[in-house]
């Protein structure tokens, strides 16, 4: 199966945050909602079919868990029966506590069918210096899944009412890139996003 540029999806992501109306009125599951959605829209406009609060067996609670978002691949003239692969698997999480469970359902292990090509994790983080911790735990359950990954780690800076936005995307061939950005309100009340490397 082919790779995504996953850091590609982070661009587009900073750059259409703006577009999701996402105000200072709204709470945080709307937040999540959007970005959600979000996802599920670029997914079907890939042309897979797309599921939100989808389920996959993990063995080690044995029992199935949820995906906020899933991208399955359809291929009729590979099988009339099932699902090619499972291409994208999502999490977005807003509570700082469960940073580790987040990544936990990411790469739990599970049946061979859904083993996901990608995976996205969106977590707010309490500092930057958990930040280590995490991509570390990441490269340890990923060494048997081998799923492409982009982490993006959301954290408050209360020096500038905003967020910075680290992400960081793993690839197969075991080297990651990072690239940063910043999220805050605009003089209207919409949060948007921006580049570190394009402040002036």
């Amino acid at each position: 199966m082919d790779h995504f540029n996953l850091m590609q999806f982070f661009e587009g992501y900073v750059r259409n945050y703006r577009r999701l109306n996402l105000s200072s009125d709204h709470n945080i599951s709307m937040f999540t909602k959007r970005e959600i959605d979000y996802f599920a829209s670029l997914g079907e406009m890939l042309g897979f079919d797309v599921f939100i609060e989808d389920r996959k067996v993990d063995k080690e609670k044995g029992r199935s868990r949820p995906m906020d978002l899933s991208w399955w691949k359809w291929d009729k003239r590979i099988s009339d029966d099932t699902y090619v692969s499972l291409d994208l698997h999502l999490e977005r999480e807003s509570q700082f506590h469960k940073d580790v469970e987040t990544i936990e359902k990411l790469f739990s292990e599970t049946e061979e069918g859904y083993q996901p090509t990608h995976v996205i994790g969106i977590q707010y983080i309490e500092s930057k210096e958990r930040i280590a911790f995490l991509n570390n735990l990441i490269l340890e359950k990923n060494s048997t899944q081998q799923s492409q990954t982009l982490m993006i780690y959301r954290i408050y800076n209360q020096n500038s009412e905003g967020q910075q936005v680290y992400a960081y995307w793993f690839k197969t061939d075991k080297t990651i890139e990072e690239r940063r950005a910043f999220c805050k309100e605009d003089d209207f009340g919409y949060w948007f996003m921006g580049f570190e490397e394009e402040i002036s």
